[in-house]
């Protein structure tokens, strides 16, 4: 078949790849012409495991081609999906302005029936509003060509969105109930028919069921999350350890495992988005969301809180103290800093004073774009943040560790070497990464979350300004 996708983000390239890998023609349009020269020139704008390749394969095989030539990417496909951006407004609802501009793009040149395709992550209700702009700049052109607006929400994780395209566990479609829609129907079953052999993995529904399907899903699993980091601050101070509370709860298959971890909360460019929108969409409504809201503040709280343990620890001004930070994307495996904790976390240790050296081991780029956009008014406190190549430099005279991604590489470090490197051996761990058992071992203090501390008696406090740590 020959597709096009609109919109050359993080959606956009893995599904236009993925479509293209297995046999497909696919053109990837995009406005953005400094986007459309790094991937013709044999680049990818954003970090994903086995995108290049899958990317590299597909060009050379002449299945994928990226363009910003809008007219030629209408013209060329059957099926368009739009794969724009829908960033949070200032008021919490989804910006649709790029997905209401490429519909109108499309209407602009289209001369025969298309498939429209919604694959970003829209309101419900956004596939009557595309359809509505489309015969508009129809009308406006006189032109009657047919069209229908189909929803097939993205279901991707970040770090492994091939697989999970490639293996999808469920593919969902939202299509209208007429003659058109219908079509619309056998053209998405027909695209989708190689990911089916083993089972039918598609769920067919009205298009407002799709789009509510996507929201509910990410907001569901993000309340998983600020669930259990609920649990784990009630923990710390019950004295339980919210890692055998996991492993407890876990084992229910009607619970089960999955986004049961407690950590400094989630990031990134869609959970938070997501469950804002939905709960701003309840409130248009006059549904309020409460559960949402709750989910949406103890996530915003789970930062501070994690904050706090190192002001307990060492006082509310940390002037002179270096901070190792180590992880600074939202989670492991990619790039994205989008409501990254880190920068939560870093600018509140700047704030109080101190000296932050990080590390990231893919995400060092984003994040100096990102921290200088954070600090843009405070340049005395950028001036006190640095990015450093590795995890042993950032160690390397801190008074602390603080470790915030919990990326493999940071999983079994050498403790014996980082004891040498750093100042102090003492260890925020926002990920619980560690077994306590071994930290006690090795010689360090540690604090994790929703779990007893471990605090060595040869590190103590000893009140004084100039030395608030100090080794026997």
């Amino acid at each position: 078949m020959k597709i096009t996708i609109i919109g050359t983000g993080y959606v956009g390239l893995v599904t236009g790849a993925c479509l293209a890998e297995i046999g497909n023609e696919v053109a990837c349009i995009d406005i953005d012409s400094t986007k459309i020269a790094i991937l013709n020139g044999g680049g990818v704008p954003i970090h994903e495991p086995g995108l290049k390749d899958l990317i590299d394969r597909n060009r050379a095989a002449g299945r994928l081609w990226f363009s910003t030539d809008m007219a030629a990417g209408v013209q060329h496909g059957s099926v368009l999906f739009i794969a724009v951006g829908t960033p949070p407004g200032e008021d919490g609802s989804a910006d649709v302005g790029y997905v209401l501009a490429a519909a109108r793009e499309i209407a602009a040149h289209m001369r025969e029936f298309k498939v429209i395709v919604n694959k970003s992550t829209v309101p419900v209700g956004m596939a009557d509003r595309v359809s509505e702009s489309v015969r508009h700049e129809l009308a406006n052109r006189g032109a009657s060509h047919g069209f229908t607006v189909v929803s097939n929400p993205e279901f991707l994780k970040e770090g492994a969105a091939i697989q999970d395209f490639m293996r999808p566990d469920r593919i969902v479609i939202g299509y209208a109930d007429d003659d058109a829609g219908r079509f619309g129907r056998e053209q998405m079953a027909k695209l989708y028919k190689p990911f089916n052999r083993n089972h039918e993995r598609t769920m067919y529904m009205d298009v407002r069921s799709a789009e509510f399907t996507k929201y509910a899903a990410n907001s569901m699993l993000a309340a998983r999350i600020s669930f259990m980091n609920e649990l784990a601050n009630l923990a710390e101070r019950v004295g339980a350890d919210i890692e055998s509370v996991r492993r407890g709860i876990g084992s229910d298959p009607r619970i089960g495992y999955d986004f049961l971890y407690s950590g400094v909360g989630y990031g990134g460019s869609c959970f938070p988005k997501d469950v804002q929108a939905l709960a701003r969409t309840g409130a248009e409504f006059g549904t309020p969301m409460q559960i949402l809201n709750a989910v949406q503040q103890v996530n915003r709280e789970q930062r501070d809180i994690f904050t706090s343990k190192i002001t307990n620890r060492l006082g509310e001004r940390l002037d002179g103290l270096v901070f190792a930070i180590w992880g600074l994307a939202f989670k492991p495996n990619t790039d994205d800093m989008r409501e990254a904790p880190s920068r939560t976390i870093i600018a509140n240790l700047l704030a109080r004073g101190a000296r932050v050296k990080a590390y990231d081991p893919v995400a060092m780029d984003e994040a100096a774009k990102a921290m200088a956009s954070d600090l843009q008014s405070r340049p005395d406190q950028l001036a006190r943040f640095e990015l450093v190549e590795s995890a042993d430099e950032a160690a390397a005279g801190a008074h602390a560790l603080v470790i915030v991604t919990e990326w493999k590489e940071f999983k079994m470090p050498n403790f014996v070497q980082l004891r040498e490197l750093l100042e102090a051996p003492l260890i925020f761990d926002g990920r619980n990464l560690y077994e306590s058992d071994a930290l006690a071992d090795a010689g360090f203090e540690y604090h994790c979350m929703g779990r007893p501390a471990v605090v060595q008696p040869s590190v103590r406090d000893t009140g004084q300004e100039t030395s608030r740590l100090e080794i026997q």
